[in-house]
């Protein structure tokens, strides 16, 4: 497995897996590796020839009093993980040489990234962008990997691939969840114990709400009046959003007659955690 820090020493290596004829997949993550980021490796290097991960904790996603320092880095275990699925390259760089001396430019994806998370952390998605643009341009992969609990970032992403003309298929991959339903995220372990219990409500739910729509509520009022109940009761958690879009642009829908998805943003202590879930009304 190559370790690389710099774009040169991923562009010289790429530069031979491409004469070779071999295909690429890549797997942008900020690194924490856990189960869910574990899922998308092992299809990566199932379905591609040359699997890379990048694992780089992106400061421009970040906002002032966000977790940017506190967020977690553990590179030798992340390193560990990749070899034992038989990564084939680890693009570990750093902040300077990412970003240079100063970043002018700036990849902007408009009406998707303006509601759900966009809305409280506005600077999120152009960090996110830029950063994944950046990304698909050094390593050039012909098959990027997502997960779907992010799935505003998946449709983002999606979208500024299309809209730009990168030459890489998108493919989202489920959610991975804990036994109880919690949604797995590097930042689950900010949680303390009774937070840990708690943060089931979250997936508790979304089931809810799926369950309302497949027996035939239609009015997203509704839905979500049963999810606040849910975390009201079982939780001290503050809800950042809950809403119900429609699957393409993520914009509020009126009524639900037609697949929709729900998701939803939830403060528990100094954790912001999100999940969701797609939901369609019972066919008549």
């Amino acid at each position: 497995m190559i370790i690389a820090e710099t774009i040169a020493q991923v562009r010289e290596v790429i530069a031979g897996v491409r004469a070779s004829g071999k295909t690429i997949g890549c797997v942008p993550t900020m690194g924490g590796l856990h189960e869910g980021h574990l899922s998308l490796l092992r299809r990566c290097r199932a379905e591609c020839d040359f699997a890379v991960v990048t694992i780089f904790v992106n400061p421009t996603q970040f906002g002032p009093g966000e977790d940017l320092e506190s967020y977690p880095r553990t590179f030798e275990a992340d390193r560990a993980a990749c070899e034992e699925i038989g990564v084939d390259l680890i693009f570990a760089p750093s902040v300077k040489e990412m970003y240079g001396e100063e970043n002018l430019s700036w990849v902007n994806v408009e009406k998707i990234s303006s509601h759900l998370c966009g809305a409280s952390r506005p600077h999120f998605f152009r960090g996110v962008c830029t950063v994944v643009a950046k990304l698909f341009n050094i390593v050039t992969p012909d098959i990027a990997y997502f997960g779907q609990k992010d799935a505003q970032q998946l449709a983002v992403i999606r979208r500024m691939a299309a809209d730009l003309n990168f030459f890489v298929e998108i493919r989202s991959c489920p959610t991975v969840r804990e036994a109880d339903g919690l949604a797995l995220s590097s930042r689950n372990q900010y949680l303390d114990a009774d937070q840990r219990r708690q943060a089931v409500c979250l997936s508790r739910a979304l089931e809810r709400a799926r369950q309302l729509v497949a027996s035939g509520e239609t009015n997203p009022g509704a839905v979500i009046a049963a999810m606040k109940e849910i975390i009201a009761r079982e939780s001290q958690g503050r809800i950042d959003y809950i809403s119900i879009v429609d699957n393409e642009l993520l914009q509020p829908v009126a009524r639900i007659d037609r697949p929709v998805l729900i998701a939803l943003a939830v403060h528990l202590g100094t954790a912001r955690l999100i999940d969701n879930i797609t939901a369609a009304p019972a066919k008549k």
